[in-house]
């Protein structure tokens, strides 16, 4: 468990461009890369001036409280996903919560793709990446439908680009950010490098966001809680017991 005490708030627009040791010079899985080397979510920011509202966003967070690691592959806890190949038939995707913010199907899911929390209430969310066109398709509130599937929402993410949606839409993150590129994946950690932002959650945030964000879930207008797609890291001196790099990354999402 992490204390959120060892956290603060980059000005990620000051971030330097990452240099990763990664193919490509980006984080790289299955002959794709996981969105360019250029792009925030990728950047490095253990040297970046901290924010001014840093001290005001980790308090409201919580600084006495502890980031619980929601990771893992299992359906129930954590956020699985499926890669599919460049031949992977595409189905009809119905829209029932926000299809005027979300990217039209059809989708190459398979009847069989995994979801998050299956059987249960809750996000359940669908994600995959097809081989070979190299793009991430995200479902939110996803459900068998017919010969395809139903969703609150969709986005479809291009991994070579660093395009953004138009602001103001949501995608299967209530940041409007991709999902995928966030998660703490098996093969990263096997090789003892994670070379990118990590998705957390907060319990309340502000009406605002930072791009790559492009979307918000607040009311609120308290400029001391934090917006959308805020980056947080670990203190330079914070140690966490734990085999990870100097500065963990993480990306406010929601």
């Amino acid at each position: 468990m992490l204390a959120a005490a060892g956290l603060d708030a980059s000005l990620a627009s000051s971030a330097p461009r990452h240099k990763s040791r990664h193919r490509g010079g980006a984080p790289h899985e299955y002959s794709c890369p996981i969105l360019p080397a250029s792009n925030p979510l990728n950047g490095d920011i253990s040297k970046a001036p901290a924010d001014p509202n840093s001290a005001s966003y980790i308090a409201s967070i919580g600084a006495s409280l502890h980031l619980h690691a929601d990771f893992g592959s299992n359906p129930s806890y954590g956020i699985p996903y499926a890669v599919v190949g460049p031949r992977q038939p595409k189905v009809p995707i119905a829209f029932t919560e926000f299809g005027e913010e979300s990217d039209r199907g059809p989708y190459p899911v398979p009847a069989n793709a995994p979801v998050e929390g299956a059987g249960e209430e809750g996000d359940r969310h669908v994600l995959v990446l097809q081989q070979g066109a190299c793009k991430l398709y995200e479902l939110y509130h996803a459900r068998r439908h017919g010969a395809g599937w139903e969703a609150g929402s969709g986005a479809v993410f291009n991994l070579r680009s660093n395009a953004l949606r138009p602001n103001g839409w949501t995608s299967a993150d209530a940041a409007g950010l991709p999902i995928f590129p966030l998660l703490a994946r098996y093969g990263e950690v096997r090789a003892g490098r994670i070379d990118h932002a990590l998705r957390v959650t907060v319990t309340r945030t502000q009406r605002g966001y930072i791009h790559p964000a492009i979307h918000f879930a607040s009311s609120r207008s308290d400029p001391s809680l934090p917006p959308m797609g805020l980056r947080l890291r670990l203190k330079a001196g914070f140690s966490p017991g734990l085999p990870w790099p100097h500065a963990l990354k993480l990306a406010f999402a929601y």
